[in-house]
């Protein structure tokens, strides 16, 4: 690496992106895999433990209060991180709460405190969403949404891994407990950072923050055809990842294999090359990132073909894991930061949770019938099926993002 790439990886700012993906990472799986452990653990009925999914709502709907949080500011910290204490620090409030709730006796409070632990951790992803849109320049964007998504997987890990493995040392309302205590290094993070410098002129009403980023990002030329990108371009890797654990199991795998390759091997996999697509990045520009990882993207789906044909094999799976989760993290990489970049930094809030609420679409609904088509077509015929849902999300680009072009600045600086 050259001296001012060196000194842009090594700068505050990507130390900052990476805390605040933590921040953000943490709390998601304590309601999902933790949670879920917890309530069978306490002899929930399965019913009532599918039925908890449904306090994951606020990730799905966030984009309903994002203008509120464009529109208004706390006298204290700045725009950004006045809102991001407050909501950090209700956020550690509320975890510690849901482990002080009781499954057996009280499922319904269970509930509740899921609820709003969900809700402020959908509130701290705006505001910090907001907050990297508004911290970094363009040229950074690709280099520090990479450091955000790692930080976001470590976060992802401890709360998962760790939160099990400390289950089985000690009761779930101290793991909870101690989760909390974890929200301090965003905390500290907010309190330290400084807060970023817009010239833009903010909404000067509620319904100016409402209406206002839906009519400026409909009056660009291509936006549907960003819609439309945004909606498809992982829908491949999705719809081949949601079955890729029946997948390893038919193929004669066992749980230990999938747990040490795929979970684990495969973790820093992703991580490494989400940072790799954040350093590449910073040559290629967005646009040629976009094209060139989607294509790796849509490659590593080949190699689920390929390890179908060749069955139970630790050195083939390590490779296609390999592979698979490098391309997904350099994907994914430039995935948020396109659109970070294409959002005005007047309604940053807004318009990047519409986009994200929006990205969550195929994962739901791809995702459903997976199983229904692998059953159907076979493994092999499935994964060839993925490969080719993953090529008219590229395609998508040359509306928009030609790949000898790189794109000139979509919202306001």
């Amino acid at each position: 690496m050259n001296a001012p790439l060196l000194k842009m990886v090594f700068s505050p700012r990507m130390l900052v992106a990476f805390l605040m993906g933590f921040s953000c990472g943490m709390p998601l799986l304590l309601t999902i895999t933790v949670l879920q452990a917890w309530m069978k653990e306490e002899g929930i009925d399965l019913s009532v433990i599918g039925l908890m999914a449904l306090v994951g709502l606020p990730y799905t709907v966030k984009f309903l209060w994002a203008p509120f949080l464009d529109r208004y500011r706390l006298p204290f910290l700045g725009r950004r991180r006045g809102w991001l204490l407050v909501t950090q620090v209700a956020l550690a409030l509320a975890l510690a709460a849901l482990g002080m709730t009781r499954p057996s006796a009280h499922p319904w409070m269970v509930a509740v405190a899921a609820f709003w632990v969900t809700f402020f951790s959908a509130t701290q992803d705006i505001v910090v969403d907001a907050y990297r849109r508004e911290d970094l320049t363009d040229n950074e964007l690709g280099l520090g949404s990479s450091f955000y998504i790692n930080g976001y997987r470590v976060g992802m890990l401890l709360a998962s891994g760790g939160g099990l493995i400390m289950a089985d040392l000690m009761p779930f309302s101290r793991v909870y407990l101690v989760m909390a205590f974890c929200m301090l290094p965003g905390i500290l993070t907010t309190l330290f950072s400084r807060e970023p410098q817009v010239n833009e002129a903010f909404p000067k009403t509620l319904r100016a923050a409402v209406l206002d980023p839906l009519i400026e990002y409909f009056s660009r030329e291509n936006a549907i055809w960003i819609l439309a990108f945004v909606l498809f371009y992982k829908i491949g890797d999705t719809m081949a990842l949601a079955m890729t654990t029946p997948f390893y199991l038919d193929m004669g795998f066992t749980k230990t294999e999938i747990g040490t390759v795929v979970k684990l091997f495969g973790f820093w996999a992703t991580v490494g090359g989400g940072f790799a697509g954040g350093v590449l990045m910073l040559r290629l520009g967005i646009n040629r990132s976009l094209w060139i990882f989607g294509f790796f993207q849509m490659a590593s789906i080949l190699g689920f073909v390929v390890l179908a044909r060749m069955g139970h094999s630790l050195p083939a799976l390590s490779g296609v894991i390999v592979f698979e989760n490098v391309s997904g993290g350099m994907g994914t990489a430039a995935y948020a930061a396109f659109m970070a970049s294409i959002t005005n930094k007047k309604f940053t809030a807004t318009q990047y949770a519409l986009l994200s609420s929006l990205m969550g679409i195929p994962r739901v609904m791809a995702a459903a019938p997976t199983g229904f088509l692998a059953e159907y077509l076979g493994w092999e015929a499935f994964f060839i099926f993925c490969t080719a849902m993953a090529l008219p999300g590229i395609l998508l680009l040359a509306k928009f993002a030609p790949f000898r072009a790189e794109r000139e600045a979509a919202a306001s600086d």
